[in-house]
């Protein structure tokens, strides 16, 4: 093999070892330690001090002042750049602002990574007590009323493959724990076009959910309003749907809101 060759190899090798600690690092909710990084990736700790220090400099990976590592925003400004390099959050924003003055409550905005959804941007109320999402916090997707409609749009075999994945772990006692419930949930929230959260990932807050999409038919996001359970009301529900459409529409997407859905009976 020539130095080229091997140059290569070694190449390659790191962008596995990069990815490797990237993946190792978004399974996990809060900042986490180069000893457990090392753990979870096989890596000698200077190997995996030495990449994140790339990475770092690259914006990929963030360090706080206990030393621990989490994922850095560029990761998140090159998740919601869509076709024709349109920013998602900047087409959304003003009809998020426009939910939030018009119910009173949070809305955020969300995408799919993985087995989670992201959460990219927000817009809260003036208010004193109201759901607060961090930017960049993420969720198991049978939690959340939009994750719940993204399941769905993948069909059934992909809702299967999800909790085999997962094992669906329950956060509150209403979290949904078992495959034909899912399945069940998903099923509904397409035929409806919208999902709730009734407390699911977190008690005493629920949800409204409803997807958009980009020009092609494709799920591009979330929006969702969270509110206090005993706020929320169901009257909101086509008020948020018009809202999900008037941000697909911008994006290019044409059709009735529903994006391209697959078949999930059984």
């Amino acid at each position: 093999m020539t130095d080229r060759d091997n140059t290569a190899v070694s190449r390659i090798q790191v962008i596995d070892r990069a990815a490797a600690l990237l993946d190792a690092i978004a399974r996990y909710p809060e900042p986490v330690s180069l000893k457990v990084l090392g753990a979870e990736t096989g890596l000698h700790p200077s190997t995996a001090h030495r990449i994140l220090a790339s990475l770092i400099h690259n914006r990929f990976v963030e360090k706080d002042a206990s030393g621990r590592y989490r994922l850095g925003l560029r990761l998140l400004q090159l998740g919601v750049r869509l076709h024709g390099d349109i920013d998602m959050r900047a087409v959304a924003r003003p009809v998020m602002e426009g939910l939030r003055d018009q119910l009173g409550e949070t809305v955020n905005l969300t995408i799919r990574e993985g087995d989670e959804v992201v959460y990219i941007d927000k817009a809260t109320p003036n208010r004193m007590i109201h759901v607060q999402q961090l930017i960049g916090s993420r969720a198991p997707l049978h939690v959340t009323a939009v994750g719940k409609l993204m399941l769905g749009a993948g069909g059934e075999e992909a809702i299967r493959a999800y909790v085999q994945r997962t094992n669906l772990p329950a956060y509150t006692r209403n979290t949904i724990t078992t495959l034909p419930r899912l399945v069940e949930a998903c099923r509904e929230a397409l035929r409806q076009g919208y999902a709730l959260d009734d407390e699911e990932a977190e008690l005493d807050v629920g949800c409204i959910g409803v997807l958009v999409h980009d020009s092609t038919g494709r799920v591009a996001a979330g929006l969702s309003v969270s509110a206090p359970i005993e706020r929320r009301r169901l009257e909101w529900i086509d008020t948020v749907a018009a809202a999900g459409r008037a941000i697909s529409a911008q994006l290019g997407w044409t059709g009735d809101g529903g994006g391209s859905r697959q078949d999930i009976s059984q």
